[in-house]
């Protein structure tokens, strides 16, 4: 079984990290691509807006109905900071035998080393840096064998979502219209 791993604080996730999960399910052949959102990200503590619970509901909503996804509250359940070794060395105990690709963006190369057992993390899975066109990503910042990934530029991210909201601008077309409803219903952003 060949598994993608994606995480990150999905504050709010979009349309952006559903193609570009998409372009990664068919590059690898994957069988499942799973989005865990993070409880508290370590380099970014205190920086969610919304609940740890409101980003999981998000999430869920994000990928619903599209059987290559899944989401997995790993870290939120642990809760605390999340670090990648803990959830990858817990996944890999769920799912012994399965090949695990640990997913991140090339702006994570900049910071890899400053991750919790950043080698041991290579140990446990494949690193997958998405690279989007015309972007570079230094893979030699990483250890073990890390792969690049070319994904397609979208640019759409959390953070302009958040301050559309807050404007009382749209973001149609951001995100699917479950997580909009969401976001509107539990007046979150504004």
């Amino acid at each position: 079984m060949r598994i993608g791993l994606l995480g990150g604080s999905f504050d709010p996730p979009h349309n952006g990290h559903l193609l570009a999960a998409g372009d990664v399910f068919d590059a690898l052949f994957l069988d499942r691509l799973v989005f865990i959102p993070a409880a508290a990200q370590p380099l970014k503590a205190g920086r969610s807006e919304a609940s740890a619970a409101q980003r999981l509901a998000m999430t869920r909503l994000l990928v619903q109905g599209d059987a290559r996804f899944a989401v997995d509250s790993i870290e939120i359940d642990r809760g605390g900071l999340s670090y990648t070794v803990d959830t990858l060395a817990a996944l890999g105990g769920r799912w012994p035998g399965a090949e695990l690709f640990w997913l991140v963006g090339a702006d994570v190369t900049h910071s890899f080393a400053k991750w919790r057992a950043p080698d041991r993390v290579a140990a446990l899975a494949t690193i997958v840096v998405m690279v989007r066109a015309g972007d570079a990503a230094n893979l030699a910042a990483i250890p073990g064998a890390p792969r690049s990934l070319e994904t397609r530029r979208i640019d759409i991210s959390s953070t302009e979502i958040r301050r559309r909201v807050r404007e009382g601008k749209s973001i149609r077309g951001f995100v699917p219209d479950a997580v909009a409803e969401f976001i509107a219903a539990e007046r979150l952003y504004q």
